[in-house]
Formats: C-alpha cells, structure tokens, sequence
C-alpha cells in the first residue's frame, strides 16, 4: 500500500486518496450512452447511501469489491445488500 494512502471506512474513491483509479472510472462513465448512464440525481443519491454503508471502505465495497462510483453511474445496476 502506498504511504499516502489511508484506511478510510466509508470513502468513497474520490475521498481516499485513490484519484488514479477515480480518473479511470470517470474516463469510463464518461463513455457510456445515455440509456446506460444514471441520471446525475439519481447517481448522487447512489452514492450517499453508499457513504452510510458499513460494507464500503477505501472506495470499494466489501460486499462484492466494485467501486460503488462506477457501479452507481449504470441505470440498471443494483447494490448487492440491495440498498438501492
């Protein structure tokens, strides 16, 4: 693990020091067609449910080891406790 990176319960990538990895996935979502694609109320609210998760932590979800940001932003995508 690198030095700057940390244990983060409950960050997502953005917050955790992960910005290389952050940047391939919003590169990825950027791709997606829109009938693909959360809409941005939708994927936002993903994402704060995500955040009270006690399966998440360092960006990735224990549950199933996606990352909750790039799972978020496809519209037929479920959370595996489904919580959304």
């Amino acid at each position: 693990m690198s030095e700057n990176l940390r244990i983060c319960r409950r960050c997502l990538l953005t917050e955790s020091g992960r910005e290389d990895i952050m940047r391939d996935i919003e590169q990825r979502i950027a791709k997606l067609s829109p009938d693909e694609k959360s809409p941005a109320e939708l994927y936002g609210g993903r994402l704060e449910i995500c955040r009270q998760c006690d399966f998440l932590e360092n960006g990735t979800c224990l549950k199933c080891g996606c990352y909750p940001q790039f799972r978020a932003a496809f519209i037929k995508n479920k959370c595996p406790v489904k919580r959304w």
